[in-house]
């Protein structure tokens, strides 16, 4: 033991006190609001990864705008749209490696298909399909919706990727909302403990459904967490795409070094937080006016057009082609075979035990002997 292992003593209270700051840390920014830039700042970026950052962030833009209309017309069920926070969710999947996993929570479309997942099985997995949730060929986890619990889930595969060895991390995808559980903070421990890779990605659009940031913490910021953990914290604009860009390549640095990381990103959601959700009951119109005029999209486009790359994008095209994308993926996943109820005894284990398989027989002598009571079954809807 050493006076380093449990700190030097001291005569002064001061010295030895912590304070919670009066303001909220600032946050790390290369882009401004009206688009003005530092030009020796901006990470060394390809013009391919430039524009391929725009297409994935309309891409965003156009998987919500369309899944809001289907859940409106009856064919999606409840959906929670990105809107607003497409530079804070394509910065942060897009700086990944190949070999990274997300564990994403339910906003993140362009996260998932920049990671491998099929718009298709998007789809099917909103219309309430248990069979979207296998990912087949995606370094993408399933959705996590039940809040937090998947937090230690993700330091448990970011441990086995450090004992395997992989030069890979883990990015757990979050809300503000979610530090507020037991346990997220019980998995932010273990990852400070074991010091896994992974890059725990909050992305702090200032509510929790209807409950306000301030009202679910006392602390200024979700970054400043990671200290009490043994972690490192970092915060972001998540309406600069370019700044979460980077943040996220040294968050993902720090995390293979062995130190796992809060990377905070502090954007907006436009609208609502799903489409169960009346967001008018608890935000004003100014207040969503506000952040529309600092919207991420428009920035990036104004840093584009200064650097000149905005010549070679045709967003017109850009959006006919996702357009296109989503209406194959729907065509896709309307013509997904439903099923039937064997799967409700096909998929409880990996090899089906006598017992289930006996209740699986005595299920198909009952439906055999009562045909009747096929009128009763409710199949889950195709669209």
């Amino acid at each position: 033991m050493s006076e380093e292992s449990v700190g030097a003593g001291r005569a002064s209270l001061e010295e030895c006190s912590f304070s919670q700051a009066e303001e909220a840390p600032p946050r790390y920014r290369l882009v401004q609001p009206d688009g003005s830039y530092d030009e020796a700042a901006i990470p060394d970026l390809d013009v391919e990864t430039h524009r391929g950052l725009y297409r994935w962030m309309v891409m965003q833009q156009v998987v919500d705008e369309r899944m809001v209309k289907l859940q409106r017309r009856g064919e999606m069920g409840t959906y929670a749209s990105g809107r607003g926070q497409e530079a804070s969710i394509v910065g942060f999947a897009g700086a990944l490696a190949d070999d990274d996993w997300i564990y994403p929570y339910g906003r993140e479309a362009a996260a998932m298909l920049i990671k491998g997942m099929s718009l298709r099985d998007l789809l099917l997995y909103w219309r309430g399909v248990e069979d979207a949730n296998r990912f087949p060929n995606a370094n993408v986890l399933p959705i996590a919706i039940a809040i937090g619990t998947h937090v230690p889930v993700a330091v448990g595969k970011a441990w086995g990727m450090k004992l395997d060895g992989a030069d890979a991390v883990m990015g757990a995808m979050f809300g503000e909302g979610h530090p507020s559980t037991g346990e997220v903070q019980a998995g932010m421990n273990f990852a400070g403990v074991l010091d896994v890779p992974a890059v725990f990605y909050c992305q702090n659009n200032l509510y929790s459904i209807s409950c306000p940031f301030e009202d679910q913490t006392g602390a200024k910021s979700v970054a400043q967490k990671a200290l009490a953990w043994g972690l490192d914290g970092i915060r972001v604009d998540g309406n600069d795409i370019l700044a979460v860009y980077d943040a996220t390549r040294r968050a993902r640095e720090r995390a293979l070094a062995g130190t796992p990381v809060i990377l905070e990103s502090v954007t907006y959601r436009l609208e609502a937080h799903t489409t169960n959700d009346d967001p008018s009951r608890y935000r004003t119109d100014e207040e969503v006016e506000w952040w529309r005029r600092r919207e991420p999209m428009s920035r990036y486009r104004s840093y584009l057009e200064a650097e000149g790359l905005w010549d070679g994008i045709d967003e017109e095209s850009i959006r006919e082609e996702c357009h296109e994308t989503f209406d194959a993926a729907k065509a896709a996943a309307d013509d997904f075979d439903p099923g039937g109820i064997d799967e409700l005894f096909k998929w409880v284990y990996e090899e089906t035990p006598p017992e289930v398989q006996r209740q699986y027989e005595a299920f198909e002598a009952f439906l055999e002997a009562r045909p009747d009571a096929y009128d009763h079954i409710e199949e889950r809807p195709k669209r």
